[in-house]
């Protein structure tokens, strides 16, 4: 006891180096503290100082997290290694190419805290930055294969408007829905031309660059993360039953002046009078159909294709690093069963990244290497979801024998969604895909990097098909189809750079020079048979079909050489610049225009180094921020510069014989025959590059030693000669299509981005941050020939100074509610009490196609995300809402939950129920009649709603139980409990179910999951 106690008191000289565990950079004027000294380590990071045996040393650092060290006896030097807090100056943040600092960016990047994020169960990273990046407007829908469409600063061209993702260094326009969300170390999103120039002519829609986990020197650790999730489908439609379907139906009818008794379906008791009428029964028939299969049903068919749900999402992953070298190793499997019966996605991922350092380090070897499995089941739920709207609910799903029941006499021809998902439950496809790279990095001396990188991605889809004869109702085929598709394409990409950065006291330069190509390929080809004797897809294959054999397929190719420089310079850590210059060569273009060129230059202050700001100590961090810069777009046909000619075989008299080069004299349907040629596409050697300019002013700010911190940026896009393919005039003759530039599109916005970290106590702390954004969207040219193809009336009333999304309809008046507005208002064709009232705006006196206007712009106003995080001891709590404001959608349900008369032998919406009559004066939904002779499925206000919402997109708490497991040596344990799509707030006039989906897509699902990361 003596011993210890003596030992305990004893003091020393403590030394050590402190770096930056992500680059592992020596870091000078770290401040270390013992209880009896304190200093600062030298510009080699190298610390001496004086302490007690087993007392504390703490090292802090601006932007980095505290680090505490316990002295022990041994004489050894000590290496200290800081992380830094995600959000702070001295964060990392890799852009093109190359990494900086946080506080030496000069281009609008956005960084995305990956804890966030990592536990939401969407199968897509894309999906779970809805809300959270500024600027970056995120759709999508609830299905279990994960889409998503990203926009970031609005629509840019009228072709692909898809950023470009760089996924360790290997760029690909496929998303992120295909790698693990587990293996993301950071995402970045460059927003601006400035930022984005480096990587040139794809880079117009912006880039998200995504960096993998790697093994870190001196850090073993398996880390085990498992969660099991229901999904719930919450938000069906509200349709009508069998019993209120009559009613609707008899309403109808009775407004319209015929007898509801002629029809096919129901019989209608009632007291014949048409001026008031009283309903006593409606009557059904023993049987729906002639052939007396199918007796009357109540189907609630969204009940019938739904279901409650399981989604599934497990993974492992290992890292070691040593002196020598780091690798990191991780499976994955995720697995959704969707809410839509049948509906299934399994994706199973495998990533080993490893590098190794030889000669002391100046030589480091390494590779990225992942490989992705899908498998998806084919249903075709676009159809299987409107089918549920509008079938019939006195169709039942079986008939009296067990076959399919279908649609009467009297109903349209809607197939049953069950059969729709039953007969194509054994159809699936099979995705695979390979990307990665191998790369070499050398140290030429100090200073000097030079670094090789080859990468690949390519992935292949192979779908197998089994299309069943059936009889539903009256909708028989009897045929039968197998269909076997292949296709496969990728890129491989070789980079090379040269790297300097060279320190002169206050001046800092870094010098990036780079060479890249790409290659990218496709082919794909399909085959299909009929006339099968077994319908069951573990015999039928293609050679067991008899007959109408057919087979296909095309490909293509195209290349890209580039080379950029790229030279960042800081003054005195508070002048900053870079230029950059980026030349693009694309194989799409003609000999005459093949190269672009894309520059972009930034400058930025930082103020907060000045001394008369440093005199303000509430303002930790202010820099003013300016960017141009110039991107490209060639996103064309791989021959759009050339005319080319097809033999064409046809043998179809409906559809392409008047197209066929060869004729098929014999009937055979098959054979050689001897076939001239026909034109398909008029060459232009003058296409030249699609170009974006973008101006960037920003200012980003922290107060408090950046306690609160934050963000805005104002954006001016520009894109001109946007590539366009139109149609044309049919006087031109075959082979007319020719794509040109000629088209001009503007977008400006603001984006802002405000935290703040708190502290209430020891043990209670706080992160809120919140984001905003708009933008404003417009064309301003699109050349003569093409604007009818754009909403507008061509001549008065074009596109031009409208966004490209704009709505353009009839205004809507509300309803004619009285014989004397019928009377005295514009001539309008089957205008009658309880119609819809349409706006004469040129005031005429008639309502025709001159009345008709932009009634949209199809944007929101503005769009917002707010990031709540609370830590009590071993608690924490998370929540995120996402919003959108001032948005105008098109709900085109109304079409089958307003209107009797607009398919009157599909089901309808419960809102029929409440439609106008002489009793119900003050509804807005029109009367109810089985003859549209006003017109009312016409674009117009009257369909548009609003559909500004916010949604609770997740809630999650959660529980360390690192010190309950602290026995069997865990480094980390924690489980959690979390809600996605929890609820939303909508607009009351909003009539459907969910604002973010308004036309039929995939339901977005409520999920509740349960989970548990481990690390040992």
């Amino acid at each position: 006891m003596l011993c210890y106690v003596a030992l305990y008191g004893q003091q020393k000289v403590v030394t050590g180096t402190v770096t930056e565990k992500e680059r592992g950079t020596p870091l000078a004027g770290v401040t270390v503290k013992s209880a009896i000294a304190s200093t600062i380590t030298d510009v080699n990071g190298k610390f001496s100082l004086n302490a007690t045996v087993n007392g504390n040393i703490t090292f802090s650092f601006v932007g980095m997290q505290t680090f505490t060290y316990t002295v022990k006896a041994a004489n050894e030097p000590v290496l200290i290694a800081l992380e830094y807090q995600s959000g702070n100056l001295d964060e990392v943040v890799v852009t093109g190419y190359q990494s900086q600092k946080k506080a030496d960016l000069t281009g609008a990047v956005s960084v995305v805290k990956m804890t966030d994020i990592k536990d939401i169960p969407q199968g897509n990273a894309t999906k779970a930055l809805q809300g959270r990046v500024p600027g970056v407007y995120i759709t999508t829908n609830g299905s279990p294969e994960g889409g998503a469409t990203v926009r970031i600063r609005g629509i840019g061209t009228l072709n692909n408007n898809d950023p470009l993702y760089v996924i360790d260094g290997v760029p690909t326009t496929r998303g992120l829905e295909e790698i693990n969300q587990a293996d993301i170390e950071s995402l970045q999103v460059l927003k601006d031309a400035s930022s984005a120039t480096i990587y040139g002519s794809r880079a117009a829609n912006g880039v998200i660059i995504v960096t993998t986990k790697r093994g870190k020197k001196g850090i073993s650790r398996i880390d085990v993360n498992a969660s099991s999730s229901l999904q719930y489908y919450n938000s069906k439609l509200k349709v009508l039953n069998t019993q209120q379907h009559g009613e609707a139906y008899f309403k109808a009818s009775v407004n319209d002046g015929t007898d509801p008794n002629n029809n096919q379906i129901y019989q209608f008791d009632w007291n014949k009078d048409f001026n008031n009428p009283v309903l006593n029964k409606i009557i059904l028939p023993e049987f729906i159909d002639g052939a007396k299969t199918m007796k009357p049903a109540d189907t609630r068919w969204f009940d019938e294709i739904g279901q409650t749900s399981l989604l599934q999402n497990y993974n492992v992953s290992v890292s070691n690093g040593g002196e020598k070298g780091n690798s990191f190793l991780s499976v994955g499997y995720y697995d959704n069963k969707g809410i839509v019966k049948e509906t299934h996605t399994r994706k199973a991922t495998i990533r080993l990244n490893t590098d190794y350092n030889f000669f002391n380090g100046r030589l480091k070897i390494g590779e990225n290497f992942n490989v992705s499995f899908i498998n998806d089941r084919l249903i075709d739920v676009n159809s299987v979801l409107f089918t549920a709207l509008v079938q019939n609910p006195i169709v039942p799903v079986y008939t009296v024998t067990g076959g399919w029941g279908g649609p009467a006499a009297g109903m349209t021809d809607r197939q049953n969604p069950v059969r729709l998902i039953m007969d194509n439950k054994q159809n699936q496809s099979y995705f695979g895909r390979i990307t990665g790279n191998v790369f070499a990095d050398l140290t030429v001396i100090p200073g000097l990097h030079l670094k090789t990188t080859y990468g690949v991605d390519y992935d292949g889809l192979y779908e197998r098909t089994l299309r069943k004869s059936y009889i539903s109702g009256f909708l028989v085929d009897p045929s039968n189809l197998v269909a076997n598709s292949q296709n496969f394409d990728g890129n491989l990409i070789w980079q090379n750079t040269l790297t300097y950065d060279l320190n002169l006291k206050k001046h800092q330069i870094n010098v990036l020079a780079g060479q890249e190509s790409i290659h990218y390929m496709n082919q794909n080809f399909f085959g299909s048979r009929q006339g099968y004797a077994l319908e069951d897809i573990n015999y039928a294959y293609l050679d067991a079909g008899s007959s109408n054999i057919l087979n296909g397929g095309n490909g293509g190719a195209y290349s890209l050489l580039s080379f950029f420089g790229k030279v960042n310079y800081t003054f005195d850590n508070k002048y900053l610049a870079s230029v950059t210059v980026r030349r693009d060569g694309s194989s799409r273009f003609g000999a005459n225009n093949r190269y672009g060129t894309f520059p972009s230059a930034t400058v930025a202050w930082r103020l907060s180094q000045e001394d008369f700001i440093k005199q303000i100590p509430a303002i930790s961090d202010l820099k003013l921020r300016y960017g141009y810069g110039r991107t490209g777009n060639q996103t064309i046909s791989n021959y759009a510069t050339n005319s080319l000619y097809a033999a064409i075989y046809g043998t179809d008299p409906t559809f392409t014989a008047d197209r066929g080069t060869a004729y098929d004299i014999t009937g055979a349907g098959t054979g050689t025959l001897p076939s001239g040629f026909v034109k398909i596409q008029e060459g232009n050697n003058s296409l030249k590059w699609e170009g974006t300019r973008e101006s960037n002013f920003g200012i980003d700010f922290g107060l408090f030693n950046q306690k609160l911190s934050g963000s805005v940026d104002y954006f001016i896009k520009k894109t001109s000669d946007i590539l366009i393919t139109p149609g044309y005039l049919a006087v031109i003759g075959e082979g007319g299509t020719t794509t040109f530039n000629g088209a001009s599109m503007q977008n400006k916005g603001i984006e802002a981005l405000l935290t703040y970290d708190g502290q209430i106590n020891k043990d209670l702390n706080f992160t809120v941050s919140g984001n905003i954004a708009t933008f404003r969207n417009k064309v301003t040219y699109i050349p003569s020939e093409v604007i009818t193809a754009y909403p507008g009336n061509g001549t008065t009333q074009t596109i031009i100074g409208h966004s490209i999304n704009s709505i353009y309809g009839y205004v809507a008046d509300g309803l004619f509610t009285s014989q004397d507005q019928v009377t005295n208002s514009a001539a309008q064709p089957g205008k009658g009490i309880g119609r819809i009232r349409y706006k004469d705006l040129n005031g005429d006196g008639v309502i025709d196609n001159k009345d008709m206007d932009y009634i949209s712009n199809g944007n929101p106003n503005f769009t917002y995300g707010l990031n709540i995080n609370l830590a009590y001891k071993n608690f924490d709590l998370a929540l995120f809402f996402q919003g959108v404001q001032g948005i105008k959608v098109y709900n085109s349900y109304k079409n089958y939950t307003d209107f009797t008369s607009i398919w009157p032998g599909t089901n309808w919406g419960t809102r029929t129920l409440n439609a106008w009559s002489p009793t119900n004066t003050g509804s807005t939904i029109p009367a109810l009649t089985l003859v549209d002779r006003n017109n009312e499925a016409r674009t117009s206000t009257y369909y548009l709603e609003n559909g500004s919402y916010i949604k609770l997109r997740n809630a999650q708490i959660g529980y360390n139980l690192k010190d309950a497991l602290r026995k069997i040596k865990v480094q980390r344990a924690r489980i959690y409990i979390q809600a996605n799509n929890l609820f939303t707030v909508k607009s009351k006039s909003f009539t459907a179910t969910d604002p973010e989906n308004p036309s039929g897509a995939y339901p977005i699902p409520t999920i509740t999951s349960i989970g548990l990361d481990l690390s040992f």
